[in-house]
């Protein structure tokens, strides 16, 4: 009876809701109806249906069973039935129909950059962690901030209409290099409406400036491991109330933990931890979620050569669902799909202007670039296929 309220699968804002309303654990709610739990808490009569129907096994026993899946019980009607997002959060059951459907329907945040857009399956996922890796000065900082301009591009134009947070640990953002993105994209979106002269892109217009983009974009300064993992423990409830945010960027997510361990273990287990909490982050709020990751150098190998791998470990490696090697060819910049589950692995050319980040025009033939001609440059090794690293190594 003394169960605490946060350990049932709600979602983040129905749990923040109940909280706020005093309820804390099973007992608080017994004898209550869901026109009631409704009312007070502040949420649909469903939801709250949903709520007590969870909860029903502490409070009576002989339907534990039946309290456990909830969206199958024969008393729900199919007006009470959940959306395939909002199933996802409350841990019930979903059919890979429902899932197809869920991703189809989730307009991704396009870069700009029209090799890199058809590289990734039309821009960065909604729902996965993308991961940026590359060594100093190549852009992965300056694509995340074209991201957080991209993502507020009202839906009118294809865009996503949200708003984004920026985890910066290195000290990297500049605020002056995002307005001048933001400029270029409020031209862009101003040219398009006046070649269609609708009147819902231009009522857009009106509030799509650049200090709209700028305060749409939510800066958060950390210092230490201990600060990044904290404020990743925050992000729900802060996502929750910004229901807008629809992009976590965290600019990098190496730079802290490289230093100061001597033990490797809780290294591990501290990035094991920080993954899963931002895996839950992009599946329930159905979100993007991009890192920026360092470069490191493995000595010796297989050849006896030396060559850059990315950095925290091979373990790290299965944290994000997309993962990019960004990397210098002849003055050209150019991205690897290192892995992804549902795209072949391809290389292709980006830039970097003062508009921001953009496609290639035109690549003179000694830049031209295959991915057997990347693998050449650090031996025999081949950047796309997977290298087996020591986590305690790096």
């Amino acid at each position: 009876m003394q169960r605490d309220i946060g350990s049932f699968p709600f979602s983040p804002t129905v749990r923040v809701k109940l909280k706020n309303a005093g309820f804390s654990t099973v007992e608080d709610l017994t004898g209550l109806k869901p026109s009631e739990l409704s009312k007070e808490v502040g949420i649909s009569k469903e939801a709250a249906l949903e709520v007590l129907q969870l909860v029903k096994g502490e409070l009576d026993p002989v339907h534990s069973h039946q309290s456990s899946m909830p969206t199958t019980s024969k008393s729900t009607t199919s007006s009470q039935r959940l959306t395939p997002s909002q199933q996802s959060k409350t841990g019930s059951t979903l059919t890979a129909l429902d899932m197809l459907r869920q991703e189809k329907s989730h307009q991704p945040i396009v870069t700009f950059c029209q090799d890199l857009d058809e590289m990734l399956g039309g821009g960065v996922q909604l729902g996965k962690i993308t991961e940026l890796c590359g060594a100093p000065g190549v852009g992965k900082t300056q694509i995340c901030m074209q991201l957080c301009v991209d993502v507020q591009i009202p839906q009118c134009f294809g865009g996503v209409g949200g708003e984004a947070v920026y985890i910066d640990t290195e000290g990297s953002f500049i605020a002056h290099r995002v307005a001048d993105m933001a400029k270029a994209a409020v031209q862009h979106c101003t040219c398009i409406s006046a070649s269609s002269q609708s009147t819902e892109e231009q009522e857009a217009l009106s509030t799509f400036t650049v200090n709209h983009i700028l305060s749409g974009i939510h800066v958060f300064r950390c210092h230490n491991y201990t600060e990044l993992i904290a404020l990743v423990n925050l992000l729900p409830d802060f996502v929750t109330e910004k229901n807008k945010v629809h992009l976590i960027v965290i600019d990098s997510i190496a730079f802290h933990f490289r230093h100061d361990f001597d033990d490797m273990s809780l290294r591990t287990r501290l990035l094991n931890g920080l993954a899963q909490n931002l895996i839950r982050i992009a599946t329930h709020q159905n979100l993007a979620v991009v890192l920026t990751n360092q470069m490191t150098t493995k000595v010796g190998g297989h050849n006896g050569h030396s060559h850059l791998v990315p950095a925290l470990g091979e373990s790290w490696g299965h944290a994000s669902t997309i993962r990019l090697i960004l990397f210098w060819r002849n003055s050209q910049r150019y991205a690897t799909l290192y892995k992804s589950p549902s795209k072949q692995e391809m290389t292709v050319p980006y830039d970097i202007t003062l508009s921001g980040v953009r496609t290639v025009t035109q690549i003179s033939s000694e830049s031209n670039i295959s991915t057997s001609d990347h693998a050449s440059e650090d031996g025999d090794t081949n950047p796309r296929k997977r290298l087996r690293v020591e986590d305690e190594s790096r």
